[in-house]
């Protein structure tokens, strides 16, 4: 029995959501974009402001951006959570959608895009947000990374 595949993503420029596109071709998943109900504006997004939205949230670990439309993880058995790097993390808007579904039996392997952040220990620091998910170690995905190499990889991950 094949399982069935989602792959969601919070992208805030379009890299993200570029690369989500092409994974969830090249492996023949559904595709769900992660939104917050308030758009990241530039502003928002300038990191070399301390006061900017993304500097504000990331400072405050307890932050839960709200999602413009919740996403139904229900029919699916693996589901990809893509998002790009802030500060070596994932947004976290990433959390609130990880705390809000029911992941019991479902397996999550995470994704992240950066123009200049390396991977740490992103993907491990989402655990506490889904305990009940089975998580399979994810990866840095580069943005122009081919459907073929993206194939390859999710192949790998005998899921």
């Amino acid at each position: 029995m094949s399982k069935r595949m989602l792959v969601t993503y919070f992208s805030a420029t379009g890299t993200t959501r570029e690369v989500a596109e092409r994974l969830a071709h090249a492996i023949g998943a559904d595709l769900k974009e992660i939104e917050p109900a308030e758009p990241y504006t530039a502003a928002d997004l300038d990191w070399r402001d301390s006061g900017s939205r993304t500097s504000v949230e990331h400072r405050d670990r307890a932050t839960r951006p709200a999602l413009k439309t919740p996403i139904d993880v229900s029919g699916y058995d693996v589901v990809f959570v893509g998002y790009p790097l802030w500060w070596e993390t994932a947004p976290r808007v990433v959390r609130t959608f990880l705390e809000s579904e029911d992941w019991e039996g479902r397996t999550i392997v995470t994704f992240a895009t950066s123009g200049s952040s390396t991977r740490g220990a992103d993907g491990v620091q989402l655990h506490d947000s889904a305990p009940a998910a089975h998580w399979v170690p994810g990866r840095r995905v580069g943005a122009n990374e081919s459907e073929a190499k993206l194939a390859k990889w999710v192949e790998g991950l005998a899921l």
